[in-house]
């Protein structure tokens, strides 16, 4: 079977498989010549096969016109003979009624032993009727009636061209019980046709050979009665001169495409109840079609002997065959009744069908049409649209759940749960999870990569898909109260827990412990689908998997990053603007401050991840150190000299300091101590002479690369002393420096 088509979007995916594309050229110009080489065979064939049916033609076109050129030469000898002989007239005259005569005197000898030969049929027909396994009188029965039925057809055609009604209704009713005969020799024929191969399989080969024997004289006949009238048609002046040929069938009987007709009938009885059992168990479709090929088989071994070789059975029965398969398969692709397993199994069957046919000696191109139409393509993308339509629908159906969750969360527990560490964890993260299983599985039992492979890319999009909702309907709700929109907080400690929940669910996707054995839902769904897909899939999968990983990170660090910016909003929303103004002074806001911060802490830390604590912990440090740096920008900031502005300062960072160097974590604690130590580069830019400014820039500048022009203007018009000189100066020093990019510092996020 021919592999499936790429799309070059699926082999394009990343930048780095641009480097692909010189091999990727080469194998399509290959794939190419060789396509361009089986069509040029194909039309060379073609051609061949045109050019000598059409010689084919052009010689029985000669032929025949040669055939009608010697009986017109028979004719005009006859019409001149008649005239070289004295007395010819009353010779043919003579001879006509002699023949007359002798005709008269044999159709009354027929018709008065017409009876008797009749009731000796139906004793030979009651007979076989009484043995059915062997009819013994088969042939004589055939040979008798085909005799009784030229006496019937002789007889009428004689008296339709005496146009006597009443004599022709004689006759009809005399001939009436032929009928009856015929029909019963008919039935015992149909019979032995349509027990055929378990005649074969019974070694009744005696009865199998009668039947070809009778099948074939009929058909012998037919075609003799067909060239007549093929030949009397075109020739009608000529049609009485030769009615002495015509003895014998008057009318085709068909009985070779009754035999036909018989298989057929035999097969589709077959597939009729190959339906009911494969609608109710889709698995066992090659099991119920085996008797397919046992068939083929018994004709194979036991029926080519016993028949015309010209009527290849071996071929025709195949062909018959396999246009019922192909008429049942396609139905049941088409029948409301069919399920998606069902059409699986459906998809799965035409390589084990032509490998099975091959065995049987019948080349997969000679068989016509496609077993299903070439229809598997246009199936695998349907039944993999089915597993991602149930996945979207499960997808959609649980963010509803969640967003229903998120909506009601101001209720005890914040409507989390909280898993068998103590960590806060949505509700439906789980179910999510399995449901992912379970479609694998679906799509797994396809057998087919093609389908797995497809719905595996789906899920990676609509498992990034999933992470964007969600951090839309935070960021959303969030919004409300960064904004002071919301003046009720009444939802807004849920919406912490919310997101402590949701970035400990980002750690469950992701975090392993490969020493207890124990996977996360990432790894987990990696081994599960990875024996279903190809080794050129996997290479594109494991960057996918490294996106999503990184990608849970990210949204984990965001919720914590969201969490830390609403303690700013909402908590310290009185005091952040009075940093660094007169009222500054009179408060203790960085002590209140960090005790919020200790408290969140607290609260937070026994079922937060524990991985993710130590990063909490930074990131509310962080923000907080960019919040404080950029108060300057607070109105009514400023430093004056004749105020203790370094000795608040000071004590501010003390304060933090305290905190932070109490850590439990050193590590931690040295690294926090060190961010804030861009205080000092602060209280530098503050404490300055005028023409010391660009030095202290330049250092600032070389340590805090990513250091903002903007929020250094905004510091040194903070300074009581400030001049436009004082500015012009530090931009000058800006231009003049080489700036070396690095790691985003904590200058990158003052602006």
């Amino acid at each position: 079977m021919d592999a499936p088509p790429v799309k070059l979007s699926e082999l394009l995916r990343h930048p780095d498989d641009l480097d692909k594309i010189p091999a990727l050229k080469l194998e399509f110009t290959r794939k190419k010549a060789a396509v361009d080489s089986q069509l040029r065979g194909g039309l060379r064939d073609q051609l061949e096969t045109t050019q000598a049916g059409m010689n084919g033609i052009t010689d029985g076109q000669k032929t025949l016109q040669l055939i009608r050129d010697e009986m017109m030469k028979i004719d005009t000898l006859c019409s001149e003979s008649q005239n070289m002989i004295k007395d010819f007239a009353s010779i043919n005259l003579v001879s006509q009624a002699h023949r007359n005569f002798g005709a008269v005197e044999t159709m009354v000898e027929n018709l008065q032993t017409f009876n008797d030969r009749l009731n000796r049929v139906e004793n030979m027909l009651r007979e076989d009727e009484e043995d059915k396994e062997n009819m013994p009188n088969l042939l004589r029965v055939h040979y008798e009636i085909t005799q009784l039925r030229n006496i019937r057809d002789d007889a009428m055609e004689q008296i339709q061209r005496a146009d006597d009604p009443g004599l022709q209704s004689t006759l009809e009713d005399y001939f009436s019980r032929l009928d009856d005969a015929i029909d019963w020799f008919d039935e015992h024929v149909g019979l032995v046709a349509l027990n055929m191969i378990n005649l074969l399989i019974a070694d009744n080969n005696s009865l199998v050979v009668r039947l070809a024997i009778i099948v074939e004289a009929e058909e012998k006949s037919d075609q003799r009665v067909e060239a007549l009238q093929e030949a009397l048609k075109d020739h009608k002046e000529m049609a009485t001169r030769f009615q002495s040929i015509t003895d014998g069938a008057k009318k085709v009987r068909g009985y070779k495409e009754k035999f036909l007709k018989a298989i057929a009938v035999n097969c589709e009885g077959q597939f009729a109840e190959v339906r009911e059992e494969f609608l109710a168990d889709p698995t066992k479709l090659e099991k119920l079609l085996r008797w397919y090929f046992n068939d083929l088989n018994a004709v194979k071994q036991g029926m080519v002997s016993l028949m015309p070789k010209k009527w290849k059975i071996l071929k025709t029965y195949g062909d018959i065959y396999h246009q019922l398969m192909h008429d049942f398969l396609v139905g049941m692709i088409d029948d409301p009744e069919s399920s998606s397993a069902n059409t699986l199994e459906i998809i799965n069957w035409p390589e084990k069908y032509y490998k099975k046919m091959r065995k049987l000696g019948f080349a997969e191109s000679d068989l016509k049409p496609h077993v299903i139409d070439n229809r598997e393509q246009e199936l695998v993308k349907d039944f993999r649209q089915l597993i991602i339509k149930f996945l979207d629908q499960w997808i959609e159906r649980i963010f509803a759940q969640e967003k229903k969750d998120f909506a009601d969360r101001n209720v005890e527990g914040s409507n989390l749960d909280t898993d068998e560490y103590g960590y806060f964890r949505t509700k439906n993260l789980v179910d999510m999870w399995r449901m992912l299983r379970e479609q694998v599985d679906a799509a797994g039992n396809s057998q087919r990569t093609d389908v797995a492979e497809g719905v595996i890319d789906a899920m990676f999009l609509r498992l990034r898909g999933r992470q964007q909702s969600f951090q839309k309907m935070l960021e959303e709700e969030a919004a409300r109260y960064e904004s002071d929109k919301e003046a009720e907080l009444e939802g807004f400690q849920a919406l912490q827990d919310w997101l402590i929940a949701t970035a400990n669910d980002q750690m469950a996707c992701i975090d392993d412990n490969e020493d207890e054995g124990r996977f996360a839902y990432l790894s987990s769904f990696k081994q599960k689908f990875e024996p279903l897909v190809t080794p050129q899939y996997m290479e594109r999968a494991e960057n996918e998997i490294a996106l999503l990983r990184e990608s849970y990170i990210d949204l984990s660090t965001w919720c914590l990053s969201k969490f830390a910016s609403l303690v700013i909003a909402v908590d310290f929303r009185a005091v952040m603007p009075t940093f660094f103004t007169p009222k500054w002074y009179e408060t203790t806001a960085m002590k209140q401050m960090i005790i919020t911060i200790e408290e969140y802490v607290g609260d937070y830390q026994q079922v937060l991840h524990h991985s993710l604590v130590d990063i909490f912990i930074q990131i509310l440090a962080d923000e907080l150190l960019v919040q404080y740096l950029m108060g300057v920008r607070n109105k009514g900031a400023k430093f004056r000299r004749t105020e203790p502005f370094q000795d608040k300062i000071f004590n501010d960072v003390a304060t933090a300091f305290e905190y932070f160097r109490s850590l439990p974590n050193q590590d931690l604690s040295s690294d926090i101590t060190q961010t804030w130590r861009v205080t000092e580069d602060f209280n530098a830019l503050l404490t300055a002479p005028k023409e010391q400014l660009p030095d202290v820039f330049e250092d600032f500048k070389t340590k805090y690369w990513d250091l903002q022009i903007t929020w250094v203007e905004a510091v040194l018009r903070a300074r009581d002393d400030f001049e436009r000189s004082m500015l012009n100066s530090v931009k000058a020093r800006a231009a003049q420096m080489d700036v070396v990019r690095g790691p985003e510092t904590i200058m990158g996020k003052i602006k």
